[in-house]
């Protein structure tokens, strides 16, 4: 190994916005006397192949330049590697997403000569990754920071057409997709005991924010051993209006259709013969009966220090 930083860059994140800034970045990591390589992804998922070869080539300490997919994909890159233990690799993210919700829960500037600055200073925070394995096709898929069965993976599906309109289009997405979707019967395996619900979304958390801030989660952490599980059940879109502002602080979580649990495994079983779409990280993934198992301190993020 040595100790140069590997950067991978998407150039079409934040609707092409971190392609504009990779002069500035590059300077800025020559300033802080940060040394690197880099490559810019060409491709989509192309930071699974990139990720997996930097590590081949001794590179141990990665930068992901982009949104919360550019991330994912470096995730599973590692994760899915045999070369070098995940818990040995550091990550660091300049965000230039649409919604850049994983950075938000470590608080990780968007300014960029705080955030290089932090990258520089390498304090690192061990953090929990979770692990779905779909049944049938034994497809493993890992994941940083949320994944959400039902409405959540409807509004994902649907998304790309208003991507355009920035951090809100989560929220367009929502108001538009909510009048089409029906809620999904779901039989919820967790802690020995079974959750038969007609559920709008289930969601399996790590840390606290998803859909461009939205809080859905209850005190999730990423590094306690433990997902936060939220099961909504089906809601009208006037007790949503009502709600909104709790969809963004939390206390979404307190409403009467809506339980929380605590748990590292979780298996779920849907519908037969109806479509139900998944996502993990705002990736879309294949439809099936599924497990998730937490991995406890899988990876090395770079954060910054708490004063």
């Amino acid at each position: 190994m040595h100790n140069d930083w590997f950067i991978i860059i998407n150039p079409t994140s934040g609707n092409g916005k971190s392609k504009k800034h990779i002069p500035k970045i590059l300077q800025l990591l020559k300033q802080q006397q940060i040394t690197y390589n880099y490559a810019i992804t060409k491709y989509v998922k192309h930071e699974f192949e990139l990720v997996q070869n930097a590590i081949t080539n001794g590179y141990h300490k990665i930068i992901s330049v982009g949104g919360d997919g550019t991330l994912h994909n470096i995730v599973n890159g590692i994760l899915h590697q045999s070369v070098l233990s995940s818990s040995l690799i550091k990550i660091a993210v300049i965000p230039f997403g649409t919604g850049n919700d994983w950075v938000k829960n470590y608080q990780i500037s968007k300014d960029l000569s705080k955030n290089i600055s932090t990258i520089k200073s390498e304090h690192t925070t061990y953090q929990d990754i979770g692990k779905i394995t779909l049944n049938s096709t034994k497809t493993i898929v890992y994941f940083n920071n949320l994944a959400g069965i039902g409405f959540d993976g409807h509004v994902v599906n649907s998304i790309g057409k208003y991507k355009k309109y920035g951090a809100i289009s989560y929220l367009l997405a929502v108001f538009v997709g909510f009048s089409k979707y029906k809620s999904v019967d779901l039989s919820i395996e967790l802690d020995n005991k079974i959750i038969e619900v007609n559920s709008l979304m289930t969601l399996i958390g790590l840390c606290k924010y998803s859909g461009g801030g939205m809080r859905l989660t209850e005190k999730s952490d990423p590094t306690n051993g433990l997902f936060d599980i939220t099961i909504i059940k089906h809601l009208n879109l006037a007790t949503v209006l009502v709600n909104l502002p709790k969809l963004f602080n939390g206390k979404i979580t307190k409403h009467r259709k809506v339980t929380t649990y605590k748990t590292n495994n979780i298996s779920i079983s849907l519908p037969k013969n109806k479509t139900v779409f998944m996502q993990a990280d705002g990736e879309l993934i294949d439809s099936e009966n599924f497990t998730v198992e937490l991995i406890p301190k899988a990876i090395q993020v770079i954060t910054p220090k708490k004063s």
